[in-house]
């Protein structure tokens, strides 16, 4: 069997699934292949992952009409705590502290679980009538002047002018295209988990600067079994993330609540611990005969500002932007000009998260003073501080 469509994506993810609902809102018609299959991405209990997703970002998930498809509620971020310190002790009373109403109304962005994003997105990649979901399946793709010609292990054959590749970090498409790709490796982990809380945590985040990397405290909508949640995202040394992955459940609370504090009370893990190797990763150049890279396949950054997805929903808005009304959405000069829109923003965002990883994860007593009364010194310049808030707005 053989198919027409405008553009194919390899990878239902966040990205290329958000990116593939957007376009088929637009009228393209899309064909979106993903190796692995959809539904089990769902987890049907609370697992502890979420994502923070930024005010900018939200307009490519409302064009995709995902938002209001999320079965559970998103939870506004309002205010971000920056402080420096160590596990086990109070923090530096020299923070820096953001307030979204400097900004506007609008909060600084929403954190919402994974796996309502995923509900959501296996609803609406089902429903829309211009796209063609193929999962799991395996793609194999060749690329010409003339198209793009994707061959599924079914025997199908797709055939389109734009081939997306949101197929992540260890991405074939980028791979076959010989793009290369430039790695930073950090030496750490990261711990994914989520507690519940005594006290309400007012849609305030936690971005805590720790000697062996951030330690992040993210505001979560409750549930009926807890009425105060947040997602915790902390990094640390290989070593000490395998040492915490072997603890029980009540001392790995332990060891989160040292990094947490107390003030939101006592604390309960819910849900699942995930840990995973950090690094990050720049690719060369964004686009090939007929092929544009967008999210993980084209760049990975530190956690420790929350922006990775975000990057990645940014890219899929530039590329709809390049692609408005284009007859050809695989012409060069397209693809030349989403890079363009693209990879300077990408290239200063993995700039600054790596400098603020290397900054702060140390234990150096002077740096440690410094970097404390840079964040003071900050936090009495409101032009700063309110260009820092609009770019973690996605502004």
């Amino acid at each position: 069997m053989q198919s027409h469509h405008d553009i194919a994506i390899i990878g239902a993810g966040p990205v290329g699934g958000a990116l593939a609902c957007a376009l088929a809102v637009r009228g393209w018609r899309v064909a979106l292949v993903d190796k692995a299959a959809l539904p089990p991405m769902e987890h049907p209990d609370f697992d502890g992952r979420a994502y923070a997703i930024a005010a900018g970002s939200k307009r490519l998930l409302d064009a995709a009409g995902l938002w209001d498809a999320l079965p559970f509620p998103p939870c506004p971020i309002f205010d971000i705590a920056v402080t420096d310190g160590q596990a086990g002790r109070k923090a530096s009373p020299l923070r820096l502290h953001f307030d979204h109403r400097a900004v506007g109304d609008d909060p600084f962005g929403w954190i919402i679980e994974a796996r309502s994003l995923r509900v959501a997105l296996n609803r609406r990649l089902h429903e829309h009538k211009n796209i063609l979901l193929r999962a799991p399946s395996e793609a194999s793709v060749v690329r010409n002047t003339d198209g793009v010609r994707v061959s599924l292990d079914s025997g199908e054959v797709i055939e389109a002018r734009l081939v997306v590749a949101a197929d992540g970090r260890n991405s074939l498409l980028r791979a076959q295209a010989g793009i290369p790709v430039t790695r930073l490796v950090y030496g750490q982990s990261a711990v994914v988990c989520a507690v519940a809380h005594e006290k309400p945590h007012q849609g305030v985040a936690l971005e805590h600067f720790l000697p062996g990397g951030p330690f992040a405290q993210l505001p979560m909508s409750g549930n009926e079994q807890h009425e105060h949640v947040s997602a915790i995202v902390f990094t640390d040394r290989h070593d000490v993330v395998k040492r915490l992955g072997l603890l029980d459940d009540a001392r790995f609370t332990r060891e989160v609540a040292k990094r947490l504090g107390d003030h939101l009370g006592k604390i309960t893990l819910v849900g699942r611990r995930w840990t995973y190797p950090l690094s990050a990763m720049h690719a060369a150049r964004y686009f090939d005969t007929r092929l544009a890279l967008i999210g993980d396949a084209a760049h990975g950054v530190h956690p420790i500002a929350g922006q990775g997805l975000n990057l990645g929903l940014q890219d899929a808005l530039a590329l709809i932007d390049v692609l408005q009304d284009a007859p050809d959405p695989g012409e060069r000069a397209l693809l030349a000009a989403y890079q363009a829109a693209r990879r300077p923003a990408n290239l200063t965002m993995l700039a600054a998260t790596d400098a603020l990883d290397r900054l702060f994860s140390t234990n150096n007593p002077a740096i440690r003073l410094v970097r404390d009364l840079g964040l003071a010194a900050v936090d009495r310049m409101p032009r700063l501080k309110r260009r820092f808030m609009l770019t973690a707005m996605g502004r």
